[in-house]
C-alpha cells in the first residue's frame, strides 16, 4: 500500500503547512523561503509510512481523508493551520496522528541530507556544520555467526543482547571457560560505519528506528538496538553507583553485598572503560551550565567518561550518539564484547528473542527469528540470561509466561525536562561531549531522590521536531534562534507509584506505559523546572523557553519569579511538558518478594532457575545517575552469581553420575 492521489496531495499539503514558504526578511539561508515539498520531504513522509503495518497506514489515510473532505488542500495557510486544530482537538487519536506527521516533516526537513551533496540547505541557519569526518577504514573485530536458516544451537549460556549488562556477563562467563553465545536483534556497526549523519543512526542504532513514545504518549524514549546497544550511542557519562542507592538496595530489596561490596565489581568495569577525567572538555554550552551555577553558589562538577586519550577528538565528540567514528568511546564494542569473542564466545546479530524455553520447571534455551528472512534460531541451554534492556527484557518474559507477577511493573524513567535559554553568541554546541559537566546539588534531595542537571546530544532533525509548533512562523522563528541556544536537563530519580509498566500488544511486542503521577516525582521535577531556568538566567540569557507544547518563554527584564511559577503549572503529560528518558529501568527487577520482584538478589528468577537478568530491569530502584556504570557493575556481580551456581549444579550432575 502507498499513499496516493488525493490522500497524496492532502499529505502534500499537511507538510508545506508545517513547514511553508514565508515571505521574510532577511533570510540569508533561504530558511524562510523554503517549504517541505521543495525539498521533497512529501515523499520522504509518504514513504516512511509506507513501511507501516496496513491497518496503521489505512489510519493514516482515513486522517488524511478528513482534511480532504475540510478543503485543507485548497485553503489558505492560516485556515490549514486552524484546521489542524480544530480536528486534533476533536479527537486525541487525530490529535496524535497529525503530531506524529508534523513531526516526522520537521525530523525529514531539518534532519535529511541532500543525497548529492550530504549537506541539508537549513544546515548553515542551525549553525551545524554537518559531518565534520568521513569514516576510517577499521575492519570489523567480530565476525557473527550466520544464520541462513532454521537453526539449532548448544551452548553452556546464552545471553540475550549485547549492551552494558550482557556485554560483562558474556565476557566474565566466556573468561571463567564457559561456551557462550550472545543473540542480539540489532546489526552490527563499528566506526567504519559511523557516518555522523543523525538519521542514519536512528534508523541503525536505535530501538525501533529512533525516538519512540510510551503507549500513551506522555514520555519520548530512546534506547539503543545494536551490537554494543545503548554504550554505542550514549554519552558517556560514567557515574558510580551513589552510597545511598546502595544502602536502600541492600536494606530494601536484600541485595545484602552491595552494602559493602560493590567497589570491587565498580573499579574492574571502570577499569576496563578506561574511565577518567582527561577528555572532559566543556563546550558553550557546558561553559554557561557552570557559570550560572557558580553564580548561584551551586555545585558544578566534571564527570568521568569513559574515553581513551590517544583518540580522543572534541570535534568529533558531539556526534557520539550517532556512534562514536574516533574509537575513543569505550563501548562495550570496543572491551568487554572483543574479551567475550576472544575467551571463545560467539555471536549472532538481527535476531530478535521470542521466548525462552522451560523444561521441567528450569531454563532450557530460547527462540529467536530474523525480522527479515524468518529463520528461526533455536537455541538449548541450561542458563539463559536476558540482558535485551528494559523495554524488551519485560516482553521476552510475558511471552515466555515466566517471571510472575512483578514482570513489566516497577518501570522507571529518569524522566527527563529540558529547558533552553538562548545567548548572544553562537554556541557552537556541536563542539565537544554532550555530557561533561552536571550539577548535582540536589540530587540528595529526599532521601536520594532528588534530580541531576545534566546536558544534552545537540541535533537537527530531532531537535526541530522536538521544538512545538504552534504556527510556522513561530516554528521558523525558533530554527533560526537555534544557534544560540542551550539546553539544559533536569534528570528525576523517580519513586513512581506503580503507573510504569511494560505490557504485551495484540502482536505480542512490548509497548512501554509511564505517567508521572506521583505527587513527590511531581514536586520534584517542578523544582527542577525552577532550578533549570535559574541556571540560564544567572549565566546570562536574554530569552528562556520551556520545551513544551504551551512553550512559555521568558525575557530579559520580565518577572522571573512569574515566569518559574507559569513553568510549574504546565501539566507534566502528554499536550503538557514534553518529557523524555534515555533511562530505562525496574521491569524485572531484583528482589526478596516474588510477588513485588521478578529475580532474587542474586539475579536468578524466583520461579524458573537457569534464568538470569542482566540489565537495568533488574534494578530495584532508578540509579539516579546515568546507569551505565551501575549496570555493569550489577552484570560483574551477577556473572559471579551465575557461575557459582552452575559450578554447583555441575558438581551436583557429576555427583549423581
Amino acid at each position: 500500500m502507498a499513499i496516493e492521489g488525493q490522500r497524496m496531495d492532502t499529505l502534500r499539503a499537511l507538510c508545506d503547512t508545517v513547514v511553508p514558504a514565508i515571505e521574510h526578511l532577511p533570510d540569508a539561508h533561504g530558511h524562510w523561503a523554503r517549504s517541505a515539498s521543495s525539498y521533497g520531504v512529501p515523499e520522504g513522509v509518504a514513504q516512511t509510512l509506507a513501511a507501516l503495518p496496513p491497518d496503521q497506514l489505512e489510519g493514516v489515510g482515513m486522517l488524511l481523508d478528513v482534511l480532504a473532505m475540510q478543503g485543507f488542500a485548497a485553503a489558505t495557510q492560516a485556515s490549514r493551520e486552524q484546521l489542524l486544530r480544530n480536528v486534533a482537538l476533536g479527537s486525541p487519536e487525530a490529535g496524535a496522528g497529525i503530531a506524529a506527521l508534523g513531526g516526522l516533516t520537521l525530523l525529514l526537513h531539518y534532519g535529511a541530507p541532500d543525497p548529492a551533496t550530504g549537506q541539508n540547505p537549513v544546515w548553515p541557519v542551525l549553525g551545524y556544520p554537518g559531518p565534520v569526518s568521513a569514516p576510517p577504514q577499521e575492519p570489523k573485530t567480530i565476525t557473527p555467526l550466520a544464520i541462513d536458516g532454521d537453526t539449532t544451537l548448544e551452548a553452556d549460556v546464552v545471553v540475550v543482547g549485547s549492551g552494558a549488562g550482557g556485554s560483562v556477563i558474556a565476557a566474565e562467563l566466556a573468561g571463567r571457560g564457559a561456551s557462550v553465545l550472545v543473540v542480539e536483534a540489532g546489526g552490527y556497526f563499528n566506526e567504519a560505519d559511523f557516518n555522523q549523519y543523525e538519521l542514519w543512526a536512528w534508523q541503525n542504532l536505535y530501538w525501533r528506528g529512533g525516538p519512540t513514545p510510551s503507549a500513551d504518549r506522555n514520555v519520548t524514549l530512546q534506547a539503543g538496538s545494536c551490537l554494543g546497544g545503548g554504550t554505542v550511542i550514549n554519552w558517556t557519562n560514567s557515574i558510580r553507583t551513589k552510597e545511598w542507592v546502595r544502602q536502600e538496595w541492600a536494606r530494601a530489596h536484600g541485595l545484602s553485598d552491595v552494602a559493602d561490596d560493590f567497589d570491587r565489581h565498580l573499579d574492574a568495569v571502570c577499569t576496563r572503560l578506561s574511565v577518567g577525567s582527561d577528555c572532559c572538555d566543556l563546550n558553550r554550552p557546558h561553559q554557561a551550565m557552570k557559570r550560572g551555577a557558580q553564580a548561584l553558589g551551586w555545585s558544578f562538577v566534571v564527570t568521568n567518561r569513559n574515553t581513551d586519550p590517544s583518540t580522543y577528538e572534541p570535534a568529533t565528540a558531539g556526534y557520539m550518539g550517532f556512534g562514536d567514528q574516533s574509537g575513543s568511546k569505550q563501548s562495550a564494542l570496543r572491551t568487554f564484547l572483543p574479551d567475550a569473542v576472544g575467551a571463545g564466545a560467539q555471536v549472532v546479530v538481527g535476531q530478535f528473542v521470542e521466548r525462552v524455553l522451560v523444561d521441567g520447571g528450569r531454563a532450557a534455551g530460547i527462540v529467536a527469528r530474523s525480522p527479515i528472512t524468518g529463520a528461526q534460531l533455536t537455541v538449548h541451554v541450561p542458563h539463559v540470561v536476558l540482558a535485551a534492556g528494559a523495554l524488551e527484557t519485560p516482553g521476552v518474559l510475558l511471552r515466555s509466561g515466566i517471571g510472575g507477577p512483578a514482570v513489566g511493573r516497577y518501570f522507571r524513567l529518569h524522566p527527563c525536562t529540558a529547558i533552553s535559554g538562548s545567548y548572544a553568541e553562537d554556541m557552537e554546541a556541536w563542539w565537544g561531549a554532550p555530557h561533561v559537566g552536571l550539577v548535582d546539588e540536589f540530587a540528595p534531595l529526599d532521601d536520594g531522590y532528588g534530580f541531576l542537571i545534566e546536558g544534552v546530544h545537540y541535533t537537527t532533525g530531532l531537535a526541530a521536531s522536538a521544538v512545538p509548533w504552534r504556527d510556522a512562523h513561530q516554528h521558523k522563528e525558533a530554527i533560526e534562534d537555534f544557534r544560540y541556544s542551550s539546553t539544559l536537563i533536569g534528570l528525576l530519580r523517580d519513586r513512581g507509584d506503580g503507573n510504569g509498566h511494560v505490557a504485551l500488544d495484540a502482536s505480542g511486542l512490548a509497548q512501554p506505559f509511564y505517567s508521572l503521577s506521583d505527587p513527590a516525582d511531581q514536586a520534584m521535577t517542578r523544582r527542577a523546572l525552577e532550578a533549570q531556568i535559574r541556571i540560564h538566567a544567572a549565566a546570562g540569557a536574554h530569552q528562556i523557553s520551556a520545551l513544551s507544547d504551551t512553550m512559555p518563554v521568558w525575557h530579559r527584564g520580565e518577572d522571573l519569579e512569574r515566569f518559574i511559577a507559569a513553568v510549574q503549572r504546565v501539566p507534566l503529560r502528554a499536550g503538557g511538558m514534553r518529557l523524555f528518558s534515555a533511562h530505562q529501568m525496574g521491569t524485572a527487577r531484583m528482589g526478596l518478594d516474588p510477588a513485588t520482584s521478578v529475580a532474587s538478589p542474586t539475579g536468578e528468577l524466583h520461579d524458573t532457575p537457569g534464568v538470569w537478568i542482566g540489565d537495568t530491569s533488574a534494578f530495584p530502584t532508578p540509579s539516579g545517575t546515568n546507569p551505565m556504570i551501575t549496570v555493569m557493575a550489577l552484570a560483574h556481580r551477577t556473572a559471579e552469581q551465575l557461575a557459582a551456581a552452575a559450578g554447583a549444579s555441575r558438581t551436583a550432575a557429576l555427583q549423581e553420575a
